[in-house]
């Protein structure tokens, strides 16, 4: 399955995402469920395509406000679809991936640490529990969470 990445020169990625109307349309759900199904199956070992773990709408040219986290951490599935986030605390602690974070969007390894919050609490609709939820993630998927957040 196979869905079109913009690329990072793509001038629709600089623009402000808005927000998704609600309730959820069945496009939307749709449109969320392919760019899950597309994480999922970028990590397969026969993956064609770059392995992702997040991915923004803004990515496939949609600009709203709205993204998917599919990965494991810790022995634990955090399947998210998350719209119309917004970040509504973080921590003072700063972390950072020692080798600098992957994009779906930029080919190529970029050096540099980007810092991010090693705490956030998100309040979204998360459409894989059809409810509005306050969500908190440390570490690892709070980096992810943050990365895709920026896209918006």
């Amino acid at each position: 399955m196979n869905l079109k990445i913009l690329k990072d020169t793509h001038k629709s990625l600089r623009e402000r995402s808005v927000d998704v109307h609600m309730p959820l349309s069945h496009e939307y759900e749709k449109t969320l469920n392919l760019m899950s199904r597309f994480l999922k199956e970028s990590q397969s070992e026969n993956s064609k395509v770059r392995a992702g773990v997040g991915l923004a709408a803004p990515q496939i040219g949609i600009n709203k406000r709205m993204f998917v986290i599919y990965l494991e951490h810790e022995g634990k599935l955090i399947n998210l679809q998350l719209v119309n986030p917004k970040i509504i605390e973080t921590s003072a602690k700063k972390c950072y991936l020692k080798n600098g974070e992957g994009c779906l969007s930029v080919d190529e390894r970029r050096p540099g640490l980007v810092h991010r919050h090693y705490r956030i609490k998100i309040k979204a609709y998360n459409a894989v529990n059809k409810k509005e939820e306050e969500l908190t993630f440390t570490g690892y998927p709070a980096i992810v969470i943050q990365h895709e957040y920026d896209h918006l």
